[in-house]
């Protein structure tokens, strides 16, 4: 049995509405809910949320809202990770206890099924391994960024400054697309960023942030031209 969990609270400030917003002609959590639910390998699509628009929105593009996320999970400085676990406890409690969990972003409108579908399957085969989440590569080595010093400019690793491209080892960064678990390490203390995960690399074309509304602009820009480019082909 394995469920999804998407934390979609209603107190997005920078973007007010942020996961009920339309975003290219669909509320932005429709487009996880529907991954989710096309990739068929869960049970359940629960949306864990403390809004009632945000609820109706996602139990209507076919989501189940089993509660309303408790006022101490609503607040800007709890992490992800406590209310997925919420979520685990609470089908533990009153339907059946998962084997797998994957937490999925609520603003992630370029995920696709094949890749919760290839984590999954990573993770079953990797029994030493508890997570298996989404990457991606830097478009530049970051062992070659700039930080501002004074009026001017400085290395952020003097040592590497002067090393070419190719030198340089691939550097990734957390996609922000779906994070996969077994439940018993979401609930123990086992850390996602270490060497208890196995990373889902994707392509840079199909990752953006969405906090700031530059960010909104961007991805709708990139999502456009992206679906654009399915039709074309």
């Amino acid at each position: 049995m394995n469920i999804a969990v998407i934390p979609a609270r209603g107190g997005s400030k920078r973007i007010p509405k942020k996961n009920i917003k339309d975003f290219a002609g669909k509320p932005l959590i429709a487009y996880s809910i529907e991954a989710a639910r096309l990739s068929g390998v869960f049970d359940k699509v629960i949306v864990s949320t403390d809004n009632k628009d945000i609820a109706d929105i996602a139990i209507s593009y076919g989501a189940e809202v089993p509660f309303i996320r408790p006022e101490e999970l609503s607040n800007d400085f709890v992490g992800t990770v406590p209310v997925t676990n919420h979520a685990i406890n609470f089908c533990i409690e009153n339907f059946y206890k998962p084997e797998f969990c994957c937490c999925i972003y609520a603003t992630a409108p370029f995920i696709e099924a094949k890749y919760l579908q290839n984590a999954l399957g990573l993770l079953q085969k990797n029994h030493d391994k508890a997570f298996a989440f989404s990457v991606t590569s830097f478009a530049f080595p970051v062992q070659r960024a700039l930080i501002q010093k004074g009026s001017g400019v400085a290395p952020m690793f003097p040592e590497t400054i002067s090393k070419r491209s190719q030198d340089l080892p691939e550097a990734y960064h957390d996609a922000g697309q779906f994070y996969w678990g077994r439940t018993d390490d979401y609930l123990s203390k086992k850390r996602m960023f270490s060497e208890h995960s196995i990373p889902v690399v994707l392509p840079r074309h199909l990752v953006q942030d969405i906090d700031t509304p530059e960010d909104w602009y961007r991805a709708e820009l990139m999502y456009k031209a992206y679906i654009q480019g399915l039709k074309s082909d």
